[in-house]
C-alpha cells in the first residue's frame, strides 16, 4: 500500500526515513521512559502517531477519541501488528468537550507529553453556523482547554497539530488553525509547546483519494478540481513529523516537510488520472456531473472510468497551499527533510481574550449566525482573505 501511495502522488521515496535513522535511538530512549496522552488518536494522523509511539514501548500510552468504532479498530490494528507492551496502554472513547473527559484527566492526568491531533479539517464544515461553531470549539476552544489541563497537571510538553491551510488562509478552517497557533504561542510561556504544518495526507479519512476508493467500490464516477494544486504526504510520514516535533521541537517551533526533490505541488487532476491508471482503469474525461453519472451506467466490461474535472468555484478553495509566509522566520538547517518555523513572540493577548470571550458568549446564547463568527475571526485576522461565494463543496459531486 505504501508504494502504491507513492506512485499515486508521483514520488519515488519516503520522507523522514533519514530522520528516523539518525534520531531513532534517541526517540526510543525518550519514549520508553515517558507517559503519553494522544487526543484524537483514531483519526488518520492520530492513528499513525499512536502506532509509532506504541512501537517504541512507552511507559504509559493513553489514546482518546470520540469515535468508538475507529478507536476499536486502532486497538485491533496495534494488537495485530505489535502485540503488547509492559507499559500501561488504555483506549478511551471520550469527547474532549465533556465532563467525562474532565473527570478522566482529573483522576489520571500524569503525562510527560500530550499530543492533540483532534481537529475538524474540512472546509465544507464551515458552510453553516452550527458546524462552523463546532469547528471553532474543536480546533480552538478544546485546544485552550487541554493546554490549561496540561499546565495544571505539570505536563512537560504539549504538541498540537496545525495545517498548511493556516498559512495565508482563505477559508475559516485554515483561519481557525492560525488562531489556534496564536493561542499556542501565547501559552508557551507557561508550558513548552510545538506544532506541525503539513500537506494533504494521502488516503486519510474523508480525503479526496479516500473518496476515490469508495467511488470505485460503489461503481460511481470520480471527480477532481481542474487547477487546484496540493502537497501530499503519506500517513506514515504524518505520524513521524508529529512525533519528531513533539519530542525535538523547541517551544513555539512549527515543523513542516521541506519542499525539495520530488516533494512538490501536484495538481489534483493529475493525481486522479494517475490513480485510475494505477488500478488498471482508463480515465474517461467528462465535461459535467450529468455526463459522468450517465456514462458510469453504460460501462460494462471495459476499463474506462468516468472522471469529471470540475471548476474551482466554491467557498474556501485555494489554488495552492504553502507552509509559511514571508514574515515568518525559517530554519532549514537542523534536519535533512524537516523545516522549522520559529515564532519568537506571542500574539495580541487582548484580542485573543476578547475572541475567546465573545465566542463563549455566542455559545451560551444558543443563537448565532455565520456572520457573527466571521466577524470575530476578522478581528483577530484583519487581513483574512475570506470570500463567501454562496456555494460549498457539499453542492458538488
Amino acid at each position: 500500500m505504501d508504494n502504491f501511495i507513492l506512485k499515486v502522488i508521483n514520488r519515488e521515496s519516503f520522507l523522514f526515513r533519514n530522520e528516523i535513522k539518525i534520531y531513532g535511538e534517541k526517540m526510543s530512549e525518550i519514549i520508553e521512559k515517558s507517559n503519553f496522552l494522544v487526543i484524537g488518536a483514531a483519526g488518520s494522523i492520530g492513528r499513525e502517531v499512536a502506532k509509532l509511539l506504541f512501537s517504541y514501548k512507552p511507559k504509559k500510552l493513553h489514546i482518546v477519541d470520540i469515535s468508538e468504532n475507529n478507536l476499536a479498530e486502532l486497538v485491533r490494528d496495534i494488537r495485530s501488528e505489535y502485540g503488547y507492551i509492559s507499559g500501561e496502554f488504555r483506549a478511551l472513547t471520550l469527547d474532549v468537550s465533556s465532563e467525562e473527559y474532565d473527570s478522566f484527566i482529573k483522576s489520571d492526568g500524569v503525562y510527560d507529553y500530550v499530543l492533540n491531533l483532534s481537529a475538524l479539517k474540512h472546509v465544507r464544515s464551515e458552510k453553516d453556523p452550527y458546524t462552523l461553531m463546532r469547528l471553532v470549539r474543536v480546533n480552538i476552544l478544546n485546544t485552550i482547554k487541554t493546554i490549561n489541563q496540561s499546565i495544571d497537571s505539570k505536563v512537560k510538553k504539549y504538541f498540537c497539530v496545525s495545517t498548511d491551510k493556516a498559512s495565508n488562509p482563505v477559508n475559516l478552517m485554515g483561519a481557525s488553525k492560525l488562531i489556534m497557533e496564536m493561542f499556542l504561542s501565547n501559552y508557551s510561556h507557561k508550558i513548552d509547546i510545538s506544532s506541525a504544518r503539513f500537506a494533504n495526507v494521502a488516503f486519510s479519512d474523508g480525503s479526496l483519494l479516500d473518496s476515490f476508493d469508495k467511488r470505485i467500490k460503489k461503481k460511481q464516477p470520480i471527480v477532481a478540481p481542474k487547477e487546484i494544486e496540493r502537497y501530499f504526504i503519506t500517513p506514515e510520514e504524518s505520524g513521524i513529523l508529529c512525533v519528531m516535533s513533539c519530542l525535538f521541537g523547541l517551544t513555539r517551533e512549527i515543523f513542516y516537510p521541506k519542499i525539495q526533490g520530488d516533494f512538490r505541488l501536484i495538481k489534483l487532476s493529475e493525481v486522479a488520472e494517475r490513480y485510475l491508471q494505477l488500478i488498471g482503469l482508463n480515465p474517461l474525461i467528462c465535461s459535467s456531473e450529468e455526463e459522468a453519472r450517465g456514462k458510469i451506467k453504460s460501462i460494462k466490461n471495459t476499463n474506462d472510468w468516468p472522471l469529471f474535472l470540475s471548476d474551482s468555484d466554491t467557498t474556501g478553495e485555494k489554488g495552492f497551499e504553502e507552509f509559511y509566509t514571508h514574515s515568518e522566520k525559517i530554519n532549514n538547517d537542523k534536519f535533512e527533510n524537516i523545516g522549522i518555523i520559529s515564532n519568537s513572540k506571542g500574539s495580541n493577548i487582548k484580542l485573543l481574550e476578547e475572541f475567546q470571550f465573545n465566542i463563549s458568549c455566542l455559545l451560551k446564547s444558543n443563537s448565532w449566525s455565520k456572520e457573527h463568527i466571521v466577524k470575530e475571526f476578522m478581528k483577530v485576522i484583519p487581513d483574512l482573505n475570506y470570500q463567501d461565494k454562496g456555494k460549498y463543496l457539499d453542492e458538488k459531486m
